[in-house]
């Protein structure tokens, strides 16, 4: 699983003109699935995501998680992350799971990161266009990778 995470401010997600999911402070989280992923992936990345120290504590230095702060998250499927761009211009997503294996494994990490959290986490739809707003705090990207864990 790939992770690209954000700290925010305010962040939504949109399908058709109709807001299907919205946080105020937290996190946004952009996640892809690939084929060789497990529940072992899962299970670490939701951890590595409500513990990772990137909100401010009282001395101004990112010292607190989402889970420490109560934020909240924003979660949306995004194939995208696993683009392969070697080869051409044209991206590859061959490395991105097919529907019938990332949406299972996509659902099983919405309720482990609400589990982790401690409380429900917003979404888009597996597959759906979506528009995504969001303003950013800081700003803070980070993007984390299951089978790296670096």
């Amino acid at each position: 699983m790939r992770a690209v995470i954000q700290r925010v401010a305010a962040a939504k997600v949109s399908i058709g003109g109709v807001v299907r999911g919205e946080i105020q402070q937290g996190l946004l989280v952009l996640l892809a699935v690939e084929e060789a992923d497990t529940a072992e992936d899962i299970e670490w990345l939701s951890g590595k995501i409500v513990r990772l120290r990137v909100f401010d504590d009282d001395n101004g230095v990112m010292n607190r998680s989402v889970q420490e702060t109560g934020g909240d998250v924003l979660l949306i499927s995004q194939f995208t992350l696993f683009a392969s761009t070697r080869k051409g211009n044209r991206p590859s997503y061959s490395r991105s799971a097919k529907p019938d294996v990332a949406v299972p494994l996509y659902e099983k990490f919405v309720a482990r990161l609400a589990q982790d959290l401690g409380k429900p986490v917003q979404t888009g739809e597996f597959g759906a266009m979506m528009d995504v707003s969001l303003v950013n705090d800081g700003p803070v990207t980070i993007i984390i990778d299951s089978k790296l864990k670096e």
